[in-house]
């Protein structure tokens, strides 16, 4: 009788772990840069041995999700987006949400969107895990040299972020809201937007291993 229960619980075990794998997308496939495209400096962005590097040659670059466009970029409204990353020591990235090509400033920074931050350097005071500039954490909860996971996921007007499965952000973007003019943009589009991430500068190196989404109904 003990085997038998046991042979259950293992199979509501499998399939528990079936359906939470169900409806994931890889977006990196860990060979190339098959459906990524950069706005700017391509050479900021490598693959080598399952390993997507970001390290900007020259002004900030961001790498945009296209799919199999030729043109622009997919569009992503309410979702569950996980990212495995790791940095080398003092640097700087992001991983952007809702956002698209529109760029300004000498270091061509993204203006629509919000950024969920990567930095954990002593300098920095918005710590990796912050939704930039709107909810910013002082204190990092990761060593930025292991590979870490962030999960970020919107739902309407809710944006959550986790890191490694410690929620760190909850907010809900108010009706009409209105940010500083210097970030006029930083909003959700309600038709959605692309998913970027970030080589900042050339002093900067990050690391990702996998970039995945699931789309919430």
């Amino acid at each position: 009788m003990k085997k038998y229960f046991h042979l259950i619980f293992t199979v509501m075990l499998f399939a528990a772990s079936a359906r939470a794998e169900e409806g994931w997308r890889d977006l990196f496939n860990g060979r190339d840069l098959s459906g990524w495209k950069a706005n700017v400096y391509p050479d900021s962005w490598t693959v080598t041995n399952g390993i997507l590097r970001a390290h900007a040659t020259k002004e900030s670059s961001h790498l945009f999700f296209v799919g199999d466009k030729t043109e622009g970029f997919e569009i992503f409204k309410d979702f569950e987006l996980e990212v495995e990353t790791r940095s080398e020591p003092n640097a700087n990235s992001g991983i952007f949400i809702h956002t698209d090509l529109s760029a300004g400033g000498r270091a061509l920074h993204l203006s629509k969107g919000y950024e969920i931050q990567l930095n954990s350097t002593q300098k920095e005071k918005r710590k990796t895990g912050s939704l930039y500039a709107v909810v910013d954490l002082a204190k990092s909860p990761v060593d930025e040299s292991q590979w870490f996971r962030v999960r970020v996921v919107v739902r309407g007007q809710k944006i959550t972020i986790f890191v490694n499965d410690q929620q760190v952000v909850d907010y809900t973007e108010p009706p009409n809201v209105q940010r500083p003019k210097e970030r006029a943009g930083r909003k959700l589009n309600p038709a959605g937007g692309a998913i970027a991430l970030q080589a900042h500068d050339p002093n900067s190196t990050f690391y990702f291993r996998k970039v995945r989404i699931r789309p919430l109904l």
